[in-house]
């Protein structure tokens, strides 16, 4: 495990609830699986993934976690309107079940916008 890898790692188990430790795994776990090449890193103290730029930073906060930078597809971002939070980013409420298949579509259209 490479030293940016090691350091999401121990941020993630840091975490003290273990519920949102689980959540922050499930996320980077789908990270991993959907950006295999890129680079596990802190950035802005909170962990992500890289790959020719950002893909994606995500937070546990007390009531949510939230997902950067905002997605600016329009169709995905009308998608993710009952997750919307301020400027953009995503806020996935610990009292409700992760939308995997919606963070998947976010990391893909984040990996489609670095293409172009």
């Amino acid at each position: 495990m490479d030293e940016g890898a090691a350091a999401v790692q121990a941020w993630i188990e840091d975490w003290p609830d273990a519920a949102v430790r689980q959540r922050l795994r499930d996320i980077r776990a789908l990270l991993q699986r959907c950006v295999p090449d890129g680079q596990e890193r802190l950035s802005y103290r909170m962990p992500t993934m890289f790959r020719g730029g950002v893909v994606l930073h995500y937070a546990a906060f007390q009531q949510h976690i939230g997902l950067y930078p905002p997605v600016r597809d329009a169709a995905l971002r009308a998608r993710l309107a009952p997750w919307a939070g301020p400027k953009g980013n995503l806020q996935l409420r610990h009292d409700q079940p992760l939308p995997m298949d919606l963070i998947e579509a976010v990391v893909r259209a984040r990996l489609a916008e670095q293409r172009r």
